[in-house]
Order: structure tokens, then C-alpha cells, then sequence
């Protein structure tokens, strides 16, 4: 099913329910909170708030919407775009839990015959917020799902708000099971890559009050009137009722990515890293058009910005792929003719949307050769001082002036014979980052500086850290925060800041994730510590909420770790360290670390290599940790200075800062590095290791990701259970899987081939019959006849082409033939030369007949395609295609 009409039937649908049909609101959000609509309530947010009486009590719509920042994780994962249309369904006062509920199961299940999606019942699983026993009975006992496929999930998950005081409540989500090749069972509760969520049900029946994230704010009772908004992403269901993996093989998107392979020559599916850059490039081609054609143009803040980067993120990946001119004008006509099925104002806008695309790529090939002479200038420098490195500030200025993407230096400077400071680089990144934050934090809420922290430095000394041997212990309280300034007590219920003068508790660094845990004070008190930062050197700041009594400063208290996690990480970050010295020992040294994230049973760790690693040597490395810890290796850290640090080889690890003494981990004779973190005793306790796999993230850096200890176990476990079902399923031993799998493939391919073959055929029989059996209609021979039901597109322009050419060609000739496939009417129209002659078009006879059919179409004036939406309508469009010929003839 198409997207266009995924949108036609939920509009219909709710429309015959008595609601009224809202356009799409522009993307430029009518909000000064917003620079861009990112939701499909947005436009309803003053009826939701009580700003307004809304003008009826039920209404639908399709939004559109704009949400960009993730925008670096476009085309790598199966969820992330930039543009999306969500349907929504909302009223105001009107039906409430059990109307939405079954709205939403009839319109998913009913057959596509009935106007419904069609879904199988038995594949969608519902989730309810923790407490919402109303849902849930709804629908048990009155939709009729069975309760094993309900699940309650927390706030976090099943509770919706503005983030603001105002309207809140539970949300029950409908989630569809892809099947077992995306992932363990278990319901969306376990796997929500399998079981994605296509919509979200939400009740508004509560008033929040104040408080911060998801989770934390008081509920103040219920609302005077109960409302429903509901979301569904049509981008989801496409990908599911099109059969494909993931949203970018939709309809709406794929014709963009055939495109973009057309134009550089890249097939997809090649590669990984080429199937990300054209991913992106269709992702991003479609929201700029969306963007332009909704008033957006590019500039330097702002939503212009936004559009700016997106467009020229676009561009730079077209040249990834290898094109080198200009390639917007025909990736945008692309769009145009695919969205405006859905957004007839594109085709209208067409010109002026052309005219700003265009001209941001013109300015964005000559930022390319401006850049590129400042870059020469930069290298010819650099090389006439001996160096072989490019400045990071050169980069920099690169990026920010001039828009030039760090992995075009990298690429340009390698040719050169130098290489980049990106240490340099990110550094001058992470600190513009850092301002533009604290320009936006300070304008949405306010913030303290970190003069509160350095007086409490200044006032009790540095945090003494007593991790390394103990998990809890004894200490003072020597600071306390609340909001970023200082506070003389807190209360339960508060969040807060606390200083210790010593604690166990590790703060996030060097790849290593925070401890958490509880802090008790001698009062009673107790503290839930959820997260651990330094903000200013020297000072542990424990960030968490007071469960119960009061906290002052000075008070005597009881610091403890959560031990179960703390050792998780520990092993995750011993396992890092074997990772990385493995990797060195395979690749050489340039398999630098460039990052990493411990977190517990499971790690991350990024290093430097131009190519992707081998699948045989990532499993010789794989093997070559595990045999080290079998080699029950004793891990000892020891203070030292840096000089002597470097004399005995140590390493030093991505992204920390060194004084005159630094700490050096050791893993028997195997490993050494500079180490701030936390780690096993002896390679022993890591008990396994399992490499996941390795990616690129960027240009000359690759990421393992793997599994350590029982999170290794349980995926071996269940890889293991996969083999054996497969060895049952195919009567063979493990080791001929491949073989065995390879040939059942092979038969199913050959079997497909054999099946097209006969079709084809049969449908060519017919070609002589419709050929001799041509009508006269004022001198043209027109062959037009509806062919049987199930004939494809492509069999039928080849049927449409081969009765052509048995026509004598001194005779004018029209061959107009119709099918019905998958319940659509279908059409294709060929002309001869001489009827060509005579003014007879073929694309405007399927403009004709497609419009018949409530369709659209068109073509070259010898061959053209339509379509439609009225199979019924195939008689009168064959009436209609004959009287135009008889005009035109």
C-alpha cells in the first residue's frame, strides 16, 4: 500500500467518524518555543492547553514534521529521519479511552477491502501505563486482545506531558511484531526493534504540576474535561504493509535513493557506508523540499540553518558517492513528483522551490573551491614549516566559515601527505557546542555558573575518591546544590547536588559510565544517587533525589555503591583494554583509540583504521582476548610519573588529561595504559567476551561493540538456539548451514525465474489476438482491452510494446491496455510513429484514463504509465481513451 493512500484511508476513516479533517499546519511552528513542528499535536496545543476553544470536538489530520536532533544517526539505524508524517486522531472533551481504542483496532485490522490496513490481529501487541487498569480492560474484554500480549510499562515509557505544568496522562501504544528475524520474542517490554511501535494512544485525563524530565512531577488530580490525542507514524506503517526492513525503502524514499544511484553510478546494497550516504541523501532531499516548500530558506540560523545543513549534508554525500556536478535539480524533481501525490502545493510551488534549492547548491559547490584554495594555503603552510600535520584551528575555521565537512579535510589532507589534528578539531567543536548550550540553557531556563561548585572546592578541598578498594564507607557532607546554586538543606522528594569530602562513588570519565547508588545520612536520610559528574576538578558531585528526611550540610553520612553494576562496568572496561592492545597487535598502531563507553556487561571502542577489519581477523582477535583470559592474568594499577609512564610503553587512553603523576592499569604481560577507571581483579572475572561486530563511524575511524561476561553467555545461548532450530529445519549439521542454506536460496531463485518466465509468456500469448483484434477509430487501429487481473506493471508494458509492433507501421496505431493488481488499476498506452504524427500523445492518454481512475500518470509521447485507486472504473476509462483519440484524430 502506498503512502499516499495509507494517508487517504486515515483520513476517511476518521472523517465518516465524525471527525473533521485538519490540513497539515505549516512546518514552521507557530510557537515561539519552536523552531520547527515536531510532533502532530502541535497544532492542537492551544485546545489542549484551554488557550482556546477549539472549533469542534473531534478533528484528524496528517502533519507534517521536522525533528533534527539525532540528525547524525540519519540512514545508520532503521528509525532515524529528519521528516515524517504522523496521522493523528483528537478530542476534546468527546470520546475518550474506549472510542480511541477501538478506532484504532478497527482501522488496523479490517481488511484493505474494507478501507481498513489490514493488519493480523495476532501481531499486535498492546503496552498500558503501570496503573491504567481501564485500558487494559478495554482491550481484554472489549477489543479482544489476549492478556499474555498486554504489557504495563512505567512513566518513562506509558506517561505523556508537555514537560510543563498542565495536561498529562496515561498512554497505551500498539506495537506490531516484525517477526523473529529482528529479534528475541518477549513483546515490545523486551525488544522494541522487533515489536515497533506504530501508534500512540494518549488520555489526557490528569493535571501535572511542576517538575523535571519524564518522570518527576506530581500529578494534582484530574481534568474537568478528558481529551485524546493520538499518533501514528505513517513512515512505521508503510515500512510494515510494504513488506521492506526499514523506512527508507518506502515507497516515498526509495524512489530518491534509485535516483541518487542513477546519478552516481553506486548500487544500493552494496556497502554499508554507501547505503548510509544514500539513506541520507533521500532523508535529507525530502525534508529540504518539504522545508523550502513550507516558506524555509536556507541561512545561518535559525530554521534557515537547520535547512542549510541538511541540504548541504545532502550535497557532501552525493560527492561521497562519487558524483561531481550538479545533482539537486533532478533529486528534487524526484520528490516533487513522489510528495506531490500527498502535497498537491509542491507541484504549484514547483518553480520557486527549484529556484532556492538550485542556488543553495550553486553557493555550496563554490564554498567547496573556496574552501578548497584555503585548505591549499593551509597544507602548502604547514608543509613550508616541516610539518605533517594540519592545525586543528585550521579545520575548524574550515567547518565553521566555510561549511566544509571535517571528513572532506581529512579526505583532501591525506592526498597531500598530511594528516589532521582531530583532537584539535573536536576539541574547538566541543567548546562551541559547549556555548551555544549554555547560550540555550540560559535563555530556556536560567543556570548558575560553576562558582558554586569551586566554593565548595575552595571551602572543604578536592573530593577524595576511595573507589579504587572500597565500595562504600564513611563520610561528610560538604556541599549541597539544588538548581545549580548553593542550598543549606533539602527535602524529600528534592533533587539535588551532594559534595562528599570522600566517597566510593566513580564520575563518569574516560569512557567509564557513573556509579550509582544510595547515600545515607546519620539523620535518616536517604539518598538515591543516579548519576556522578566532576563539573570543576577536584569536586565528586552526586546528583540524585532524597528519598526520605532532610539533608543538611555537615551531616555524618554512608556513601554505598550499587556493587552489582560497578563491577559490570569494571569487567566492561578491563575487556576494553584487551580489546584495544588485540586490535594493536593485528592492525599495528594506528589502531589508536578515538573513544570508548563502559557501561555494565557490554562495551564500545572506536580506534583508527582507513578500511574495515576483516571479518577473519575480527574473530582472531575475539579468540585472542578470550585466551587471555583463560590465562587468569592479575590486573594491578600503580601511581607513577608521566616519564616513567611512557619508559615502560604505557598508552594513554582517548580523551584524558594528564598531570606529573598518572595511574597505570597492567593486565599481566598483555596490556598497559594510562587509566583513571575501575577493573577486574584478575582476567578471570571477565569470564567471556564476545565481539558484536565492527562499523564505521566516520572517515578512518571504525567502533567494536561487544559483550562481556553473562551478557556475552545469554547471546551465545540464544545463537545457539537459532543454529540448532536452522540444523532441524534443514536436516543438517551445523557446519553446513551455509551450504545448506546457500542451495535452498539458490532453488527459490531459480524457481522465481521459471515463475516469471511462464507469466510472461502467457501474457504474450495474447499479444496476436489484441493485434488483429484493433478497432478503427477514424483511421487510428486502437487495440484497448483490459487484460486478466494480477498482470504486473512490467509484463503489461511489455504486452503493450509487443502488440505495438504487430501493427503494420504505415498504419497509426494506439495500444492502451488495463489491469488490476493487488485490488489497483493499472495502465499503460503505447503510440507508433505515425499516430505520433497525427498529435496522438500516449502521455496524454494516461493523464486521461489515470484520471478516470482517480489516479495519476504520465510518460513520453510514445510509452507511458498510470494509475489509479477505482478498479471499477477500468470500463469507463477504456470509453475514455477512445474518445480522445477519435478528437485528436
Amino acid at each position: 500500500m502506498e503512502s499516499a493512500e495509507i494517508r487517504r484511508r486515515w483520513l476517511r476513516f476518521f472523517e465518516e467518524r465524525g471527525h473533521t479533517v485538519v490540513p497539515s499546519a505549516s512546518l514552521i511552528a507557530d510557537d515561539p518555543t519552536l523552531l520547527l513542528v515536531p510532533a502532530g499535536m502541535v497544532p492542537f496545543k492551544p485546545y489542549f492547553l484551554g488557550e482556546v476553544k477549539p472549533p469542534w470536538p473531534r478533528a484528524t489530520s496528517v502533519q507534517k514534521c521536522v525533528r533534527t536532533p539525532d540528525i547524525e544517526e540519519v540512514g545508520k539505524t532503521t528509525r532515524h529521519g529528519t521528516f515524517f508524517q504522523m496521522c493523528g486522531n483528537f478530542s476534546f472533551g468527546d470520546y475518550f479511552k474506549e472510542g480511541a481504542i477501538k478506532n484504532a483496532w478497527e482501522l488496523l485490522t479490517s481488511s484493505q477491502e474494507d478501507g481498513g490496513y489490514g493488519l493480523e490481529p495476532e501481531k499486535l501487541w498492546i503496552t498500558v501505563y503501570l496503573d491504567d487498569d481501564e485500558a487494559e480492560r478495554i482491550w481484554h474484554e472489549v477489543v479482544g486482545v489476549p492478556k499474555e500480549r498486554i504489557q504495563r510499562l512505567g512513566k518513562k515509557e506509558n506517561y505523556w506531558s508537555m514537560g510543563v505544568p498542565g495536561p498529562c496522562g496515561p498512554c497505551s501504544e500498539i506495537n506490531y511484531d516484525r517477526g523473529p528475524e529482528f529479534g528475541v520474542e518477549g513483546g515490545p517490554a523486551v525488544n522494541d526493534e522487533r515489536y515497533v511501535e506504530i501508534w500512540n494512544l494518549v488520555f489526557m485525563q490528569y493535571e501535572r504540576g511542576a517538575g523535571i524530565g519524564k518522570e518527576d512531577f506530581e500529578i494534582l488530580g484530574e481534568l474537568p474535561s478528558k481529551n485524546i490525542d493520538t499518533g501514528l507514524g505513517l513512515e512505521r506503517l508503510a515500512m510494515i504493509l510494504q513488506g521492506v526492513r526499514n523506512m527508507y525503502e518506502t515507497d516515498t524514499l526509495r524512489v530518491v535513493i534509485d535516483k541518487a544511484t542513477e546519478l552516481t553510478g553506486v548500487r544500493y546494497g552494496a556497502s554499508d557506508d554507501t547505503d548510509v550516504s544514500l539513506r541520507v541523501v533521500a532523508d535529507h532531499m525530502r525534508t529540504s523540499t518539504m522545508l523550502i516548500g513550507d516558506g524555509v530558506t536556507p541561512g545561518n540560523e535559525g530554521r534557515g540553518y537547520v535547512l542549510r545543513r541538511i541540504m548541504r549534508r545532502a550535497i557532501r554525500n552525493m560527492r561521497l558517492l562519487g558524483a561531481t556536478g550538479p545533482v539537486v535539480a533532478e533529486l528534487l524533481d524526484t520528490v516533487i513528483k513522489t510528495m506531490g501525490q500527498q502535497y498537491p502545493e509542491l507541484l504549484e510551488d514547483r518553480r520557486r522551490i527549484e529556484t532556492v534549492a538550485l542556488a543553495e547548491e550553486a553557493a555550496f559547490l563554490k564554498t567547496l573551491k573556496a574552501g578548497t584554495n584555503i585548505l591549499d594555503t593551509a597544507v602548502t603552510d604547514t608543509k613550508a614549516a616541516g610539518g605533517t600535520v594540519l592545525p586543528g584551528d585550521k579545520a575548524f575555521l574550515l567547518h565553521d566559515t566555510w561549511g566544509f565537512p571535517i571528513d572532506l579535510t581529512l579526505e583532501m589532507a591525506a592526498e597531500q601527505g598530511l594528516s589532521v589534528d582531530e583532537d584539535g578539531f573536536r576539541r574547538l567543536m566541543k567548546e562551541q557546542r559547549e556555548r551555544a548550550k549554555a547560550d540555550a540553557q540560559a535563555k530556556k531556563h536560567g543556570h548558575a555558573d560553576l562558582s558554586a561548585y569551586r566554593a565548595v572546592a575552595d571551602a572543604s578541598g578536592a573530593t577524595e575518591f576511595t573507589g579504587y578498594r572500597a565500595t562504600e564507607g564513611e563520610s561528610t557532607v560538604v556541599g549541597l546544590l539544588a538548581g545549580g546554586v548553593s542550598a543549606p538543606a533539602a527535602h524529600e522528594g528534592d533533587e539535588v547536588e551532594i559534595v562528599l569530602d570522600r566517597t566510593p562513588f566513580y564520575a563518569e570519565g574516560g569512557g567509564q559510565l557513573a556509579d550509582t547508588g544510595r547515600i545515607k545520612l546519620d539523620s535518616g536520610a536517604v539518598v538515591e544517587v543516579r548519576d556522578v559528574q566532576k563539573p570543576v576538578p577536584g569536586v565528586v558531585v552526586h546528583k540524585g533525589v532524597v528519598q526520605v528526611g532532610e539533608v543538611v550540610v555537615g551531616s555524618s553520612a554512608y556513601a554505598a555503591i550499587d556493587v552489582t553494576r560497578r563491577r559490570a562496568i569494571a569487567r566492561a572496561h578491563s575487556a576494553t583494554h584487551l580489546t584495544h592492545q588485540a586490535l594493536r597487535d593485528a592492525l599495528g598502531p594506528t589502531a589508536a583509540q578515538a573513544g570508548s563507553e563502559n557501561s555494565p556487561g557490554r562495551f564500545r571502542f572506536d580506534f583508527g583504521s582507513p578500511a574495515a577489519v576483516p571479518g577473519a581477523v575480527l574473530t582472531d582477535v575475539e579468540q585472542k582476548i578470550n585466551e587471555v583470559l583463560s590465562r587468569e592474568l592479575d590486573v594491578h594499577a600503580e601511581v607513577m610519573s608521566m616519564e616513567d609512564a611512557k619508559k615502560q610503553g604505557a598508552i594513554a587512553e582517548f580523551g584524558e588529561k594528564y598531570g606529573d603523576r598518572v595511574r597505570v592499569v597492567t593486565i599481566g604481560d598483555f596490556s598497559k595504559e594510562l587509566c583513571g577507571g575501575t577493573h577486574v581483579h584478575n582476567t578471570a572475572q571477565l569470564g567471556l567476551v564476545k565481539l558484536l561486530g565492527e562499523s564505521s563511524i566516520g572517515s578512518g575511524v571504525r567502533r567494536v561493540e561487544a559483550l562481556v561476561g553473562v551478557d556475552a553467555y545469554k547471546f551465545l545461548a540464544r545463537e545457539h538456539t537459532v543454529v540448532s532450530q536452522l540444523t532441524e529445519l534443514v536436516k543438517g549439521r551445523p557446519d553446513e548451514l551455509p551450504e545448506k542454506i546457500s542451495g535452498v536460496l539458490a532453488k527459490l531463485k531459480d524457481a522465481e525465474k521459471e515463475i516469471e518466465k511462464y507469466r510472461a509468456e502467457k501474457v504474450l500469448q495474447a499479444a496476436a489476438g489484441l493485434a488483429s483484434g484493433a478497432k478503427d477509430v477514424r483511421g487510428v487501429a486502437l487495440a484497448a482491452a483490459q487484460v486478466p487481473d494480477g498482470t504486473s506493471a512490467d509484463d503489461l508494458r511489455k504486452l503493450v510494446l509487443d502488440v505495438r509492433g504487430r501493427i503494420p507501421g504505415d498504419r497509426a496505431a494506439v495500444v492502451a491496455l488495463f489491469s488490476v493488481a493487488g485490488g489497483r488499476p493499472v495502465t499503460v498506452i503505447a503510440t507508433n510513429e505515425a499516430a505520433r504524427e497525427r498529435g496522438i500523445k500516449a502521455g496524454d492518454l494516461v493523464r486521461t484514463a489515470a484520471k478516470t481512475l482517480g489516479g495519476g500518470g504520465g510518460g513520453k509521447p510514445d510509452v507511458a504509465q498510470g494509475g489509479g485507486q477505482n478498479a471499477a472504473a477500468v470500463p469507463e476509462a477504456l470509453e475514455a481513451v477512445e474518445r480522445l483519440v477519435a478528437e485528436v484524430a
